[in-house]
């Protein structure tokens, strides 16, 4: 499970290290640190820790060592895991197709975000270069862009590349 927690930890040296040790103690896996020196409350520095532990069991001693190290707990719940592609087409095409394309994959596919950028047309050639960028909370959904975007682009003389 993906936890992200906020807590405050005492403005003096060591005390970072301290905070994150007990989650190797318990076998977690620190994921990402934001060590926030603007926010203070109380003489206490905000830090934001993103981990992975298996299960509860892990995050109640987790939660026994903090408190036991003087580390206030502001918050702490589940995180979400996102995965991300980046795709480039490049074909005869125009940013209201490319935008359909997309809306369609939406209808069926559960994506969190899409970036879209478009190159603009110059020279004789009527080739165009798209840059899309896609993240969702569920692999098998990058799959499922991969295989649409494959059989869409097929269909429609584009070039596809997959993790540009």
């Amino acid at each position: 499970m993906i936890v992200n927690a906020e807590l405050f930890v005492k403005d003096l040296p060591g005390q970072l290290v301290g905070s994150l040790e007990p989650i190797s103690l318990v076998d977690g896996n620190i994921m990402g640190v934001v060590h926030n020196r603007e926010v203070i409350v109380n003489n206490r520095i905000c830090l934001n820790v993103t981990f992975e532990v298996e299960d509860r069991n892990q995050l109640c001693k987790l939660r026994d060592l903090w408190q036991a190290r003087d580390i206030i707990i502001a918050r702490m719940g589940s995180g979400n895991r996102t995965y991300s592609m980046e795709y480039m087409l490049i074909g005869d095409f125009d940013a209201q197709g490319i935008e359909g394309l997309i809306n369609t994959a939406q209808h069926s596919i559960a994506l969190d975000s899409v970036d879209i950028r478009y190159s603009s047309k110059t020279g004789p050639s009527s080739k165009r270069t798209a840059m899309i960028s896609v993240k969702t909370q569920d692999a098998r959904n990058l799959d499922r862009v991969d295989e649409f975007l494959d059989e869409e682009c097929r269909k429609n003389g584009i070039t596809y590349v997959r993790g540009v």
